[in-house]
Protein backbone atom coordinates (compact mmCIF):
# COMPACT_ATOMS: atom_id res chain seq x y z
CA UNK A 1 0.00 0.00 0.00
CA UNK A 2 3.01 2.31 0.20
CA UNK A 3 2.59 3.07 -3.52
CA UNK A 4 -0.76 4.75 -2.88
CA UNK A 5 -0.44 8.50 -2.37
CA UNK A 6 -2.44 9.75 0.63
CA UNK A 7 -3.27 13.20 1.94
CA UNK A 8 -1.91 13.96 5.40
CA UNK A 9 -4.01 15.51 8.13
CA UNK A 10 -3.86 15.92 11.87
CA UNK A 11 -7.17 14.83 13.39
CA UNK A 12 -7.91 16.65 16.65
CA UNK A 13 -10.42 16.79 19.49
CA UNK A 14 -10.76 18.41 22.89
CA UNK A 15 -10.99 16.42 26.11
CA UNK A 16 -12.18 19.14 28.46
CA UNK A 17 -9.48 21.79 28.17
CA UNK A 18 -6.84 19.37 26.87
CA UNK A 19 -6.22 19.01 23.11
CA UNK A 20 -5.57 15.62 21.55
CA UNK A 21 -4.40 14.85 18.02
CA UNK A 22 -2.87 12.30 15.73
CA UNK A 23 -1.54 12.19 12.19
CA UNK A 24 -3.78 10.38 9.72
CA UNK A 25 -3.20 9.45 6.11
CA UNK A 26 -6.39 7.39 5.81
CA UNK A 27 -8.69 10.36 5.23
CA UNK A 28 -10.92 11.08 2.26
CA UNK A 29 -13.96 13.06 1.14
CA UNK A 30 -16.96 10.74 1.34
CA UNK A 31 -20.11 12.62 0.32
CA UNK A 32 -21.14 16.03 -0.96
CA UNK A 33 -24.81 15.73 0.05
CA UNK A 34 -24.63 15.71 2.98
CA UNK A 35 -21.00 16.77 3.26
CA UNK A 36 -19.07 13.93 4.92
CA UNK A 37 -15.52 12.71 5.35
CA UNK A 38 -14.05 9.33 6.28
CA UNK A 39 -11.20 9.02 8.78
CA UNK A 40 -9.53 5.84 9.97
CA UNK A 41 -8.12 5.70 13.52
CA UNK A 42 -6.42 2.87 15.42
CA UNK A 43 -8.81 1.08 17.77
CA UNK A 44 -6.55 1.81 20.76
CA UNK A 45 -6.12 5.50 19.89
CA UNK A 46 -6.59 8.02 22.70
CA UNK A 47 -8.02 10.37 20.11
CA UNK A 48 -10.66 7.84 19.07
CA UNK A 49 -11.71 7.46 22.71
CA UNK A 50 -12.07 11.26 23.04
CA UNK A 51 -14.07 11.50 19.80
CA UNK A 52 -16.38 8.70 20.98
CA UNK A 53 -17.05 10.68 24.19
CA UNK A 54 -17.46 14.13 22.64
CA UNK A 55 -18.70 13.38 19.12
CA UNK A 56 -16.46 16.16 17.76
CA UNK A 57 -13.33 16.21 15.63
CA UNK A 58 -11.25 18.62 13.62
CA UNK A 59 -9.17 17.83 10.57
CA UNK A 60 -6.16 20.00 9.88
CA UNK A 61 -5.22 19.20 6.27
CA UNK A 62 -1.49 19.77 6.31
CA UNK A 63 0.45 21.84 3.82
CA UNK A 64 3.79 20.80 2.31
CA UNK A 65 5.60 23.03 4.83
CA UNK A 66 4.16 21.05 7.81
CA UNK A 67 5.97 17.70 7.61
CA UNK A 68 7.40 18.38 11.08
CA UNK A 69 3.87 18.49 12.50
CA UNK A 70 2.97 15.26 10.73
CA UNK A 71 5.97 13.56 12.34
CA UNK A 72 5.28 15.06 15.79
CA UNK A 73 1.64 13.97 15.81
CA UNK A 74 2.47 10.50 14.44
CA UNK A 75 4.41 9.55 17.58
CA UNK A 76 2.83 7.92 20.62
CA UNK A 77 2.25 9.75 23.86
CA UNK A 78 -0.03 12.27 25.51
CA UNK A 79 2.08 15.41 24.98
CA UNK A 80 1.86 15.89 21.23
CA UNK A 81 0.70 19.50 21.64
CA UNK A 82 3.72 20.50 23.77
CA UNK A 83 5.36 23.45 22.00
CA UNK A 84 2.76 23.43 19.20
CA UNK A 85 0.76 26.56 18.44
CA UNK A 86 -2.95 25.87 18.14
CA UNK A 87 -6.22 27.79 18.35
CA UNK A 88 -9.66 26.69 19.48
CA UNK A 89 -12.09 26.62 16.55
CA UNK A 90 -15.63 25.40 17.19
CA UNK A 91 -14.38 23.60 20.30
CA UNK A 92 -11.74 21.75 18.28
CA UNK A 93 -7.94 22.28 18.15
CA UNK A 94 -6.93 24.03 14.92
CA UNK A 95 -3.34 24.22 13.69
CA UNK A 96 -2.53 27.58 12.06
CA UNK A 97 -0.96 27.46 8.62
CA UNK A 98 -2.70 24.29 7.49
CA UNK A 99 -3.79 23.95 3.87
CA UNK A 100 -7.42 23.48 4.97
CA UNK A 101 -9.58 23.06 8.06
CA UNK A 102 -12.62 20.85 8.63
CA UNK A 103 -14.82 20.82 11.73
CA UNK A 104 -16.93 17.67 11.88
CA UNK A 105 -19.35 15.71 14.04
CA UNK A 106 -18.96 11.96 14.43
CA UNK A 107 -21.53 9.86 12.64
CA UNK A 108 -21.08 6.12 12.26
CA UNK A 109 -18.19 4.05 13.57
CA UNK A 110 -17.24 0.94 11.60
CA UNK A 111 -14.75 -1.51 13.10
CA UNK A 112 -12.34 -2.68 10.41
CA UNK A 113 -9.53 -4.91 11.67
CA UNK A 114 -7.27 -2.98 14.04
CA UNK A 115 -8.81 0.36 13.03
CA UNK A 116 -12.16 2.10 13.26
CA UNK A 117 -13.48 3.94 10.24
CA UNK A 118 -15.27 7.08 11.34
CA UNK A 119 -17.91 8.52 9.02
CA UNK A 120 -18.16 12.18 10.00
CA UNK A 121 -20.53 15.00 9.04
CA UNK A 122 -18.75 18.18 7.96
CA UNK A 123 -19.94 21.34 9.73
CA UNK A 124 -17.30 23.70 8.36
CA UNK A 125 -14.71 23.37 5.59
CA UNK A 126 -12.34 26.28 5.04
CA UNK A 127 -9.22 26.83 2.98
CA UNK A 128 -6.13 27.58 4.99
CA UNK A 129 -4.05 30.70 4.99
CA UNK A 130 -2.38 31.76 1.78
CA UNK A 131 -3.56 30.76 -1.69
CA UNK A 132 -7.07 29.23 -1.30
CA UNK A 133 -7.10 27.91 -4.87
CA UNK A 134 -3.94 25.82 -4.90
CA UNK A 135 -2.35 25.28 -1.50
CA UNK A 136 0.53 22.83 -1.65
CA UNK A 137 -0.70 19.72 0.17
CA UNK A 138 1.41 17.39 2.25
CA UNK A 139 1.19 13.82 0.98
CA UNK A 140 2.47 10.46 2.13
CA UNK A 141 3.97 8.10 -0.45
CA UNK A 142 6.59 5.33 -0.33
CA UNK A 143 6.84 5.84 3.46
CA UNK A 144 7.87 9.48 3.19
CA UNK A 145 6.25 12.90 3.23
CA UNK A 146 6.22 15.06 0.11
CA UNK A 147 3.88 17.12 -2.01
CA UNK A 148 1.96 17.03 -5.26
CA UNK A 149 3.36 18.69 -8.37
CA UNK A 150 0.80 19.39 -11.10
CA UNK A 151 1.56 18.17 -14.61
CA UNK A 152 1.90 20.80 -17.32
CA UNK A 153 -0.33 20.04 -20.32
Amino acid sequence: MSTVVSPVAVATAMDGSRPHGTTVSAFVSLSLTPPMVLVSLANGSRLLAVIRRTGRLGLNILGAHQADLAIAFARSGPDKFDGVTWLPSQDRPRLPGSAAWIAAEAGDYVTAGDHTVLLAHVLTAEPGEGDPVSPSPLTYHQRSFGTHTPLAY
